[in-house]
């Protein structure tokens, strides 16, 4: 059930952390386990940013314009760390929410991660923690990568002559969220040069990334208090080029407001990819 309307701060001031500059050349390492631990290159620093309350701001928010959009999803998902669940009855919903969203011919939902505040809740099974980095998870060269990856060069090359997007639904697996809250970046305040290509960098292969190099220009919205029947969609890439959004930067955040003694943030984050006729 939704969380119980509460009086809510306008906006709060938080540290993000942000690319401060391009001076050393930023890459990702991600050793395999046992050969070290992950690192990044890179001047990364925490810069105090004013992030405003999406549920008190006078506005609605879209996919295409700020590239998020928050939607209703009351999953009938009794267990959000049963995979074999999550794909049978979790992934249906996601890309019937989608399609009706977005208006998309197909959508291929393709993978999902849980997180969980590390040390928050010891009994977690969630497998990773949340990302406390300013990003996009696709760039301009690995979103119709992904494509590839997934549906093999033939089907993906008559795909790839139609508009394709990639979203990532980020909703909680319990509620309602209280730390580690999601900030995101109104995508019309993104310039087209903060957003930087970072090599990931693995064992036999190297992929890549946005990070956020930072301006004070952008503009912060989060959603406090998400309850488990609530979902954000997030554009991760989008093949149009007629002015809407087609990335956007993100974050989970410290919430200056958030109480001492507030539970783990645990979430699941899906993937999709939506395809369309035009």
């Amino acid at each position: 059930m939704s969380a119980e309307p509460q009086a809510e701060p306008a906006t709060v001031d938080a540290a993000l952390r942000y690319l401060a500059d391009l001076d050393v050349k930023p890459v990702s390492y991600n050793p395999p386990p046992g050969q070290g631990a992950p690192h990044r290159d890179g001047n990364y620093h925490d810069f105090t940013v004013s992030v405003s309350n999406g549920r008190v701001a006078a506005r609605d928010f879209s996919l295409d314009h700020e590239g998020f959009e928050l939607v209703r999803n009351e999953s009938a998902v009794g267990d959000f760390y049963d995979d074999d669940a999550v794909r049978a009855v979790y992934y249906p919903e996601i890309e019937r929410v989608l399609k009706q969203v977005t208006g998309a011919s197909r959508v291929v939902v393709f993978d999902h991660t849980r997180r969980a505040d590390s040390g928050g809740n010891p009994d977690s099974k969630a497998e990773r923690a949340p990302v406390r980095l300013v990003h996009n998870d696709y760039t301009e060269l690995s979103g119709p990568r992904r494509v590839r990856e997934l549906l093999g060069d033939a089907e993906a090359e008559e795909l790839l002559k139609h508009r394709f997007a990639e979203i990532n639904i980020w909703q909680p697996i319990s509620g309602p969220v209280e730390s580690s809250p999601l900030g995101l970046a109104d995508a019309s305040t993104i310039a087209p040069g903060d957003l930087v290509t970072v090599d990931l960098v693995y064992e036999g292969r190297t992929g890549e990334i946005y990070h956020g190099l930072y301006n004070p220009d952008h503009r912060w919205f989060y959603f406090p208090h998400m309850a488990t029947d609530e979902a954000i969609l997030i554009k991760g890439f989008d093949s149009a080029r007629d002015g809407r959004a087609r990335f956007n930067l993100h974050t989970a955040f410290d919430d200056p407001t958030t109480p001492a003694a507030a539970p783990a943030r645990e979430s699941m984050e899906t993937r999709a990819l939506v395809f369309f006729d035009d």
